[in-house]
């Protein structure tokens, strides 16, 4: 499904603080995969993101999707087939339109003609149904501007928005971070009945560890742009947060005592 070769990035090349933030990365994920990525501020993770979708080339190595070399392709042809939400839920929608304006630009990726963008009866009670499923009543505020919604409501918009079409991937990039608990709860089962619902291939990064390990079907570990191990099965099944901590800390000599990523 995703196959990831030799991937490198270099920012800020033939400097004094020329970083790789992607150094020589490889990662493969069959179809219904659902991983979770961790790893420190600068492991790489979010660049990892930006190459898949195409926010800059590679400088060395490839991406696939599907079989399709992806590699060279322009972001906004990527969009059809990758869909993303970000960890600020002002981004990724269109805050001056409704709900249902938004939704039907998205549902539109997939159509072709210059008026594709307006809806019908069929695609307003596709949109209303898919809402209703979330169980945050906007079904009944397709008219709303998505400015006027709270951050949940509008992480939950975004989510449909990538998935009203499911794509071959779906980025989730700290997409409940900005949330506040009980909310980014909410948020995170809506996420897993859209993954589960759809069988979406599904790479999540996320700063919760204890949800890296419970979450999806595999963890990644990221550091200094690469992988640093890869649990899945059993093995990951058998992990817990303490080996977790400690698999880094033989790895890389570091401790996470201090770092975010131990925090709920």
């Amino acid at each position: 499904m995703l196959d990831v070769k030799n991937a490198r990035k270099v920012f800020e090349r033939g400097t004094a603080i020329e970083h790789a933030a992607l150094n020589g990365l490889t990662l493969h994920m069959d179809e219904g995969e659902f991983a979770t990525v961790v790893g420190s501020n600068g492991a790489g993770k979010s660049t990892l993101f930006n190459a898949i979708c195409g926010t800059f080339w590679l400088d060395s190595g490839s991406i696939a999707l599907g079989g399709r070399d992806i590699t060279f392709l322009p972001e906004h042809k990527r969009a059809r087939t990758v869909g993303r939400v970000f960890q600020d839920p002002m981004k990724g929608t269109a805050p001056g339109m409704t709900i249902e304006e938004n939704l039907s630009l998205a549902h539109s990726r997939t159509t072709v003609g210059p008026l594709s963008f307006a809806p019908g009866k069929k695609e307003i009670a596709l949109f209303r149904d898919r809402l209703a499923e979330f169980g945050m009543g906007l079904e009944d505020r397709m008219k709303t501007k998505v400015g006027l919604l709270s951050g949940g409501q509008r992480q939950a918009v975004t989510l449909l928005m990538c998935t009203i079409v499911p794509p071959q991937l779906l980025l989730l990039d700290e997409h409940t971070a900005a949330l506040d608990p009980a909310t980014a709860e909410k948020v995170m089962d809506i996420t897993r009945r859209v993954v589960a619902q759809y069988n979406l291939t599904t790479l999540m990064i996320t700063h919760n560890m204890r949800a890296a390990l419970t979450t999806g079907t595999r963890t990644i570990m990221m550091d200094e742009g690469r992988i640093l191990f890869d649990l899945k099965g059993e093995e990951r099944e058998k992990t817990t947060l303490d080996d977790l901590l400690q698999m880094y800390s033989a790895r890389k000599n570091k401790d996470f005592a201090n770092d975010r990523m131990l925090l709920d």
